[in-house]
């Protein structure tokens, strides 16, 4: 989450008017996150958070997108669900933006992520997936391997701007994964996007899933990918086998993985590991001066695409 977007106390009072949720008592940016500018948005009815959905999030992606909180909410996974004005919709325009508001989800994200956030977050990703086989809408994965070597063409070359072979790594990176992506596994919707700062916590359970506009459908097992990248590496960039076991064995004891699934975790890590680290990129190469975020390191990724291309097996991830 973040703040790209200024919002004035007369616009979300004019805003919020439109639904029944009290009158204003205070609207705070939320520093956090890359994509989107959000807040916290305060009424006499309650806390809620306000949305102003920036460059990366296509208007016409947004209805898959609310209407899929409000599909998994009503199946029991906890998320944030859109708030309807009294016209019945949830999408309207603020400052320029499409925005939305959305209910308020209570807990903290990890900032030190431990064996057994993994496995509550296992088993939640899994009920999650299981949740949304009924989903009636569809939408593609933009940023899976179709969109890599485009992704990699935008950064213009100068990824040797970070690292000296960086861009002929990559080229040929690109080209491994084009050819060895596996085409038939289980599929439906996945987060796509569930870093430890999209998951809250509350004491000794899992409270919910934030922010699900990278949402698509695609396979099961590479949103496991992701949160092998993402919640498995410690800050020294050493892989941590234990909280992986952790995060596979409590997902598979809800929703079991197929051989062919478990065959392909090394190359669906090393992808997503890729697709993390073209993003990054472009971020890093196109950060423009007095930004509110600071780009992430696309170098922390492309260590974890080298651990994942060296993976020869299962026993890598803490499995038999």
């Amino acid at each position: 989450m973040a703040v790209y977007t200024e919002v004035t106390d007369s616009d979300v009072a004019a805003f919020v008017a439109e639904y029944d949720l009290g009158e204003v008592v205070s609207l705070k940016g939320i520093a956090e996150g890359v994509e989107n500018s959000n807040y916290l948005l305060s009424t006499t009815t309650g806390n809620y958070i306000l949305t102003l959905y920036e460059k990366r999030v296509r208007r016409e992606d947004l209805p898959y997108f609310l209407a899929l909180m409000d599909h998994l909410s009503d199946r029991g996974i906890p998320c944030p669900t859109p708030v309807h004005g009294r016209d019945g919709e949830a999408l309207r325009e603020l400052c320029g933006r499409p925005a939305a508001i959305v209910t308020f989800l209570q807990g903290l994200w990890p900032k030190r992520v431990t064996a057994e956030h993994c496995r509550l977050l296992g088993g939640a990703l899994a009920r999650m997936h299981v949740a949304g086989r009924d989903f009636p809408m569809y939408r593609p994965n933009n940023l899976s391997v179709e969109g890599w070597r485009k992704l990699l063409e935008s950064c213009d070359g100068r990824g040797d701007e970070v690292m000296p072979g960086l861009t002929e790594e990559l080229e040929r990176e690109v080209g491994v994964l084009e050819q060895a992506w596996p085409g038939d596994l289980p599929q439906g919707v996945i987060h796509a996007d569930l870093f430890p700062d999209n998951v809250f916590f509350q004491g000794d359970r899992l409270s919910g899933f934030i922010d699900f506009y990278f949402a698509c459908n695609d396979f099961f097992a590479y949103d496991l990918a992701i949160c092998l990248n993402a919640w498995c590496f410690e800050p020294d960039d050493s892989f941590n086998a234990t909280k992986a076991r952790a995060l596979l064995q409590s997902y598979c004891s809800v929703r079991p993985f197929s051989d062919e699934e478990m065959a392909a975790l090394p190359l669906l890590a090393r992808g997503s590991a890729l697709r993390f680290l073209l993003t990054r990129l472009f971020d890093w190469l196109n950060h423009p001066p007095g930004a509110y975020v600071e780009p992430k390191d696309p170098v922390e990724y492309l260590k974890k695409l080298r651990f994942h291309r060296d993976v020869r097996g299962p026993a890598a991830y803490g499995l038999g």
